[in-house]
Order: structure tokens, then sequence, then C-alpha cells
């Protein structure tokens, strides 16, 4: 059996590029959430919206929605899609 070594630095790439939600951010103002968003996912384009707002039902791989509450905090767990 063979062992590889995979740099603990890809690792951390391959998981931010992975990351598809973020529930931690919930509860966080909408600006430190598209900060931590941006960060994980560099190429996304984050759309922060109030929470009921119609939005069309795509499907986008390269976006993330934060749906804020009145007080501009994150309300519902921001998603890919």
């Amino acid at each position: 059996m063979s062992l590889t070594y995979i740099h603990p630095s890809v690792l951390e790439l391959a998981t931010k590029l992975s990351k598809s939600s973020w529930p931690e951010l919930v509860g966080i103002l909408a600006s430190l959430a598209a900060t931590q968003i941006a960060h994980d996912r560099p190429a996304a384009a984050i759309e922060v919206l109030p929470t009921g707002v119609p939005v069309t039902p795509d499907y986008n791989l390269e976006r993330v929605r934060v749906f804020i509450d009145l007080n501009g905090i994150v309300a519902k767990t921001p998603v890919i899609g």
C-alpha cells in the first residue's frame, strides 16, 4: 500500500473550492458574511437580498445568495445556486 502526502495548503484550497454553504454565517452582519464568502469562493457572485424578495429559480454555480433581515443580519444559510 502506498500513502500519498498532500500539503496542507492544497487541502485548504480544495476545501474552500468545494464549500457550497455557510451555516456559520447566520446571525452576523451581511457585509461580514459577504467578505467571508468572497474569501472562500473568490469567483462567486454574491447577491445580498432581503428575505422574501422574489428571485429567479435558475441554478448558478457561481452565485451565492445571502438573505438578510431588516437589520442587515444574515437570516438564512447562504448557499451556492
